[in-house]
């Protein structure tokens, strides 16, 4: 019983990045490389956080939201920003359109992320012998960062790799981009500052994702239209 819930947390954790890669295009275009070197340049962007981390936050056995220590760990976020911006630009790809390229990105950083933050707890915890939602609740995370780090790479391409967009849709698209990578600290807040419970986060990020989803999918549609 104990294996079958992991084994379900799982699935709802992992399952959606590979549904993502076989239902859409990527996997007809074998956009598999791109996502697996996205994937290691996210391990060392990663490790670059951690020591940035390790080097300039200070130790804490407070559960307080502390705002100093949260602007400077957002500010340090930003890294992951840096490393998506090589993916997108300094990584060779194969000659794919710029839609399949920020889609591979996006995926090969949503679940490398997945695999080092989620993987060891769900293998550790969920097969304990006392069931309990954290789990599920970490699954449903996982699919809202899926849909969060794919937006973000869309956004990213528009930045840096869509030249004839829009002068009005820039400031647009750059508050997009910065919101999505402080959130992070934004659930921090919630959770510390306001005093949210799990479920309560992992709502929020899901209903966040949506919106920003939506917000980037018409954002590049105005930018694929062709100006007159």
């Amino acid at each position: 019983m104990t294996m079958f819930h992991f084994l379900n947390c799982a699935i709802l954790t992992f399952g959606p990045h590979f549904v993502y890669y076989s239902a859409t295009p990527l996997s007809e275009y074998d956009t598999l490389g791109t996502s697996i070197k996205t994937a290691i340049v996210y391990l060392v962007t990663a490790l670059v956080k951690l020591v940035c981390l390790a080097t300039f936050l200070k130790v804490s056995d407070s559960e307080n939201f502390d705002p100093y220590q949260e602007l400077l760990k957002a500010s340090i976020g930003f890294v992951d920003v840096a490393g998506l911006y090589f993916a997108l630009t300094q990584l060779t790809h194969r000659n794919i359109s710029q839609n399949h390229k920020f889609q591979a990105v996006g995926l090969g950083w949503a679940f490398a992320d997945s695999v080092l933050h989620r993987l060891a707890p769900l293998w550790v915890g969920a097969r304990g012998l006392e069931f309990t939602w954290e789990y599920v609740l970490q699954g449903l995370e996982a699919n809202a960062n899926l849909v969060l780090c794919i937006s973000l790479a869309a956004l990213g391409s528009l930045m840096w790799l869509r030249k004839n967009k829009p002068k009005t849709l820039i400031p647009i698209i750059y508050l997009c981009a910065g919101i999505v990578a402080t959130m992070p600290s934004i659930t921090s807040y919630l959770r510390r500052g306001m005093g949210w419970k799990l479920p309560e986060v992992v709502g929020f990020q899901l209903l966040a994702s949506l919106v920003i989803a939506f917000i980037s999918w018409q954002l590049f549609a105005a930018c694929q239209r062709p100006s007159f």
